[in-house]
Order: C-alpha cells, then sequence, then structure tokens
C-alpha cells in the first residue's frame, strides 16, 4: 500500500464553491480506476474546524505502485491538477497497515490526518507497535470509516488518516469520545470518495 496527497493552498478570499464544483463535476472519473484503494476529495475552508487555510488537499491509498506512476506522470489523470493549478508537490509515505471501521459502509462526509515525527534517537520498532496499537483502537471508534497508518523514511514522520461519516473526532473541540492523541489532527471536509479497489487494502499490518 501507498499513501500519497498533494495540498493546494488557495487565496484567503477564494471560492471554494469552485472546487465543490470541480468536484461533483469530474470527481466520479477514478471510480473505477485500476490500483487505487481510494481517493478522498478533501477540502479545508479557511475558518472552518480551526483551518487557517483555503485548500483542496486530495488524499490517496494505492495498492499498486506502477499504476500511482501511471496516474502521476503517465497520462492517467494528474494532468489535470498540473494544467489547471500548476505541479504540486507530492507526498508520499509508505503504508503500514489499515483499520475499517465501523461505518465502513458509509460515504464519509469528514477526514483527518495527524503526523507524527520520529526523534533521531527514538526507537522505531516501538514507536511503530505502539501507532498500530492506537491505529487499532481508532478502528473501534463510532462513525470510523477507514484509518490508514503509514511512514515517510524520507523526514521520518508517522502519518495517521481516518474518514469518518459525519465529524472527526476534536472539529468542533469535542473530546469526549474519542482517543485523545487523535485530537490534534488536521481535519477535512470530504467531497466524494472514490473507492474502487478498498476491498485489496489489505487490512491490519502489511507484513
Amino acid at each position: 500500500m501507498y499513501a500519497m496527497q498533494y495540498d493546494i493552498t488557495l487565496p484567503a478570499d477564494y471560492d471554494m464553491t469552485v472546487i465543490r464544483e470541480r468536484v461533483a463535476t469530474r470527481g466520479h472519473a477514478l471510480d473505477e480506476r485500476a490500483g487505487l484503494g481510494l481517493k478522498a476529495y478533501l477540502i479545508r475552508e479557511r475558518g472552518v474546524a480551526g483551518s487557517p487555510v483555503n485548500q483542496y488537499a486530495p488524499f490517496y491509498l494505492w495498492h499498486d505502485a506502477g499504476r500511482m506512476g501511471e496516474f502521476l506522470v503517465g497520462g492517467g489523470g494528474f494532468q489535470g491538477i498540473v494544467a489547471d493549478f500548476g505541479r504540486p508537490a507530492v507526498r508520499q509515505w509508505a503504508g503500514l497497515a489499515v483499520a475499517p471501521g465501523p461505518a465502513r459502509g458509509t460515504a464519509p462526509r469528514a477526514a483527518s490526518r495527524l503526523v507524527t515525527p520520529l526523534p533521531e534517537t527514538a526507537d522505531l520498532t516501538a514507536c511503530v507497535a505502539e501507532a498500530l496499537d492506537g491505529l487499532r483502537a481508532l478502528g473501534d471508534a463510532a462513525g470510523l470509516h477507514t484509518a490508514a497508518l503509514a511512514l515517510d523514511p524520507g523526514r521520518w514522520r508517522l502519518m495517521t488518516f481516518a474518514l469518518w461519516e459525519r465529524e472527526a473526532p476534536g472539529s468542533h473541540g469535542d473530546t469526549e469520545h474519542y482517543d485523545t492523541e487523535h485530537y490534534d489532527a488536521e481535519h477535512y471536509e470530504v467531497l466524494h470518495l472514490s473507492a474502487p479497489g478498498l476491498a485489496l487494502l489489505r487490512e491490519g499490518r502489511a507484513w
């Protein structure tokens, strides 16, 4: 599994209706994309759920690295983003684990992403084991659609991404019902979910 995301930060006065209409008209293009586990069409709006920016930030989980490469450089779909917004930096992570949630059968409307640095002195095996325990706990949370844990070995950071049926934990200051470690996550609205290969994303630890 491979995780991928790019952020397109837009002006403070940008009309986010433009992005909403873009996703409404083009978002289904990847609903049957080979090699793609899921793509969540994410936005953040300035002043909403604590966001300081307007941002379009699609997130992907791929189960086929070749198809991911095709998407980026082989005429497989990324060219539309480049044509309209310029070429953004694309972050990639090695997938470590996936956890399905109780709301897997719903259409998620929110997402959260938590990035955790791994200090140079950290015991990587212990840190990952702790993060896997956290992912398993997150998998039991009410309203969770899917959660994934991934590693950025370039910057040595762990990333936990989660899709939620309605609201992400802590998005409105509610910390009563969820794992406290996920309170500091960034929050997104999900405009559409393409999930042609969701069943092919291996559940649990990837090794």
